[in-house]
């Protein structure tokens, strides 16, 4: 059996999967793997990377440096210059990262899915009712990076940044797979609640919610010069005052896991954009209605 077929014979056993990916002690486990990436050995590295291989579609081509001194610095490269180009129209909001699209559609009422048939409550996932009440009219659309991708994330229009909230919380696997069996996984995770303006539609807000996952419980935002993982000690709430050009980096995850973005009413998902398609960072997501509403219009207060 070559190494495709025994990966693809893994990766669609589902008690396998989830048994080997879920059924262990993930906390444990996700701080050993924060420990043992971090280790500095170019030989321990590429002995990692080459078993990482086995399991992933890893293409590492893209990759701004070809050589790493630790497994960590392999999981949060960058890219070469211009790889990852935003679209410049600002009527576009962008992907932030590159990813598989999950569950998405319109913010109608109280839940949203985590897979068909799995809602959870938008109030849960983000720990406050205020939040969850100024996006409904909205869009959700969920962003899965898989391990072997491109673990940076972007401003996807130019927005201003007014407040994280860090909730601390499990590291349950995110695949499709744990996400038809763990109600309301997203609301256990440990995540960051990005709270963001749009200047440039009406001042309507975005919220970015980067949610962790197992042997990924670390969350780099770039403004906050700080590491957000299980044993920070908070404050959970911090205030803000960060702008960002559409496309500047925002942070990086230290291995793969998702991204959910909340969008304000007066926009809707560009032709393609659904669940299971691959995307990039920079790939047009959403665009401002052409009947000229404007996204802020109809949000709640």
């Amino acid at each position: 059996m070559n190494k495709n077929a025994w990966r693809e014979k893994f990766l669609l056993n589902e008690d396998l999967n989830f048994l080997l990916t879920n059924r262990i002690p993930r906390v444990a486990a996700t701080r050993f793997m924060g420990w043992f990436s971090r280790i500095q050995s170019p030989v321990l590295t590429r002995l990692s990377i080459a078993v990482w291989r086995l399991f992933t579609d890893l293409d590492l081509s893209e990759a701004k440096q070809q050589s790493f001194q630790s497994l960590r610095d392999c999981f949060t490269r960058e890219l070469k210059p211009g790889l990852r180009p935003f679209d410049p129209d600002p009527a576009v909001v962008c992907s932030p990262s590159d990813a598989i699209v999950g569950a998405c559609g319109p913010i109608d009422g109280t839940d949203v899915l985590q897979a068909k048939g799995f809602p959870y409550p938008l109030r849960e996932l983000l720990r406050s009712e205020d939040m969850a009440q100024r996006m409904q009219g909205g869009r959700y659309t969920t962003l899965r990076l898989t391990s072997a991708m491109y673990h940076r994330f972007h401003a996807p229009h130019a927005l201003a940044v007014d407040r994280v909230t860090y909730i601390s919380g499990d590291t349950w696997n995110v695949n499709p797979i744990a996400l038809k069996r763990v109600e309301r996984l997203f609301c256990k995770n440990e995540r960051a609640v990005i709270e963001c303006r749009l200047p440039g539609l009406g001042d309507a807000p975005l919220i970015l919610v980067p949610v962790a996952a197992v042997l990924v419980a670390s969350i780099r935002l770039h403004w906050l010069n700080i590491l957000l993982h299980l044993r920070w000690p908070g404050p959970n709430v911090i205030p803000c005052a960060a702008s960002m050009a559409k496309g500047e980096e925002m942070g990086w995850f230290e291995h793969g896991s998702t991204i959910i973005v909340l969008t304000p009413p007066g926009l809707d998902p560009v032709p393609g954009i659904e669940s299971g398609v691959r995307i990039k960072a920079g790939q047009a997501l959403l665009r401002q209605r052409a009947d000229g509403s404007q996204a802020g219009q109809s949000e709640a207060v």
